[in-house]
């Protein structure tokens, strides 16, 4: 559910950008120019999302139809997006476009040769409107396949305001600190932290978040490209320091058992619902999202969030996701489906669910006046001066076999290790043995 990688972006160099215009040089032409030129086609979209996040994306699709005439359908595939579409696609009821939440889903897709290079004016527009890193993580062998629509930062931790302030700690800036503060929540009489242990995704973005600090980036883009092995040094480090707040059942609401029951719309109720039963809460800028249109929170008054804290000397992460929008060549409405890809690259169509909330956008060219609060606002801005210094989600590039498929590889091997994580060294080789197995089978 939500599986929104994204990222906290935090000191990095400010950009000087025309924040405040909506429009790029000359800027794309709308798709179908407002004369209806789509009239009788259907767009089919699919994608992982349901919920809010659904019925935000249809308010995008709707003032897409409303431009163009086109109707539009949602179809929500769940976190195992690579085998519902790959199984459409074999049943002849292939979407037109697909929302891909994983760089090595949109490499897989492209491998298997079910894609359409965007268009020309498709193009334009990521030229115009966005950092050269998102056109790289859009392309495969040189051609650009995937318009990143929907981008979401990673490294947040989100917290009752009130409950900090109850225990009288302040936000912390190192991961030591951030577990000693941890701890004096819990002595305030309130779990410390809300852990989404049945989803497993959440627990890799913990991991990457403590392996970018810890570990640096150079390894983590060697990790990231399988190039370092899972059972180096630094990967079994990084577990023994994640391990440190999971075997902790001061620390975590529930404990263990506790975590693994609870998926990620029930982490956030935990801290921000009717009976907060945590204090802090791990997750991206979409944790907003749900606080504010689930459970009524004011963003910046009764929800906000701190930096992940710098892990054992080294910079305060930076790990960014996002969904890419890509036409299937087996589609029955390439065309529409093509200009709805048109329309999404554009300022405009972000600025839809921009005001809605629990989005962020990679576009650069997006008025910030658009999202409706200054933390999201921070945050937007921030995530388009982090320029290409952004890291992309690690688990989000790999393999889906490895890191992007339910009760398998990545996210079931750290649902175990939060279970018990009282061998780090074992659960790295198992890491390993999974990752090499999903990169031999990718070829």
């Amino acid at each position: 559910m939500m599986r929104r990688r994204t990222t906290l972006l935090t000191g990095c160099t400010a950009l000087v950008l025309a924040l405040g215009t909506t429009a790029c040089g000359g800027g794309p032409v709308s798709a179908g120019g407002g004369d209806k030129a789509l009239d009788g086609q259907t767009v089919t979209v699919a994608g992982v999302w349901t919920g809010t996040e659904q019925k935000n994306f249809q308010k995008v699709l709707d003032a897409f139809s409303e431009k163009t005439g086109a109707k539009t359908t949602f179809v929500s595939t769940g976190d195992n997006v690579s085998t519902v579409v790959g199984s459409k696609i074999e049943g002849g009821n292939a979407p037109d476009v697909v929302m891909v939440p994983q760089v090595g889903v949109l490499k897989q897709f492209a491998q298997k040769g079910w894609l359409k290079p965007l268009s020309a004016t498709a193009q334009k527009s990521v030229d115009a409107n966005f950092a050269p890193v998102w056109k790289n993580y859009g392309s495969v062998d040189d051609t650009l396949y995937g318009l990143y629509f929907k981008a979401a930062h990673k490294s947040t931790v989100w917290y009752s305001p009130d409950a900090l302030a109850q225990a009288g700690v302040e936000p912390p800036t190192s991961y030591d600190d951030l577990l000693k503060a941890g701890r004096t929540v819990s002595d305030s009489g309130l779990a410390a932290f809300s852990v989404a242990g049945q989803d497993g995704w959440t627990l890799t973005d913990w991991f990457e978040n403590v392996y970018l600090s810890q570990a640096g980036p150079e390894k983590y883009d060697a990790l990231a490209t399988h190039q370092l092995k899972w059972t180096d040094a630094s990967v079994v480090k990084a577990l023994t320091t994640l391990g440190e707040l999971f075997k902790d059942k001061q620390l975590i609401a529930g404990g263990q058992k506790g975590a693994l029951n609870t998926d990620f719309p029930g982490s956030v109720e935990k801290v921000f619902g009717p009976k907060p039963e945590a204090g802090m809460v791990y997750e991206g800028d979409f944790v907003a999202g749900v606080a504010k249109d689930q459970f009524g929170r004011k963003i910046g008054e009764d929800a906000n969030f701190f930096p992940f804290p710098a892990v054992g000397g080294g910079k305060p992460p930076v790990v960014s996701g996002g969904d890419a929008a890509v036409v299937l060549k087996d589609g029955k409405s390439q065309k529409a489906g093509m200009a709805l890809l048109e329309y999404l690259a554009t300022p405009e169509a972000a600025a839809v669910w921009a005001e809605a909330g629990g989005f962020l956008s990679p576009n650069k060219n997006v008025d910030l006046a658009s999202y409706g609060d200054d933390v999201t606002r921070e945050t937007a801005k921030s995530l388009v001066a982090a320029g290409d210094s952004v890291r992309f989600d690690m688990s989000d590039q790999a393999p889906a076999a490895f890191g992007g498929t339910k009760g398998a590889g990545e996210w079931k091997l750290l649902q175990d290790f939060l279970r018990d994580p009282s061998d780090p060294k074992g659960t790295a080789a198992k890491l390993e043995a999974a990752a090499a197995k999903a990169y031999e089978g990718q070829g």
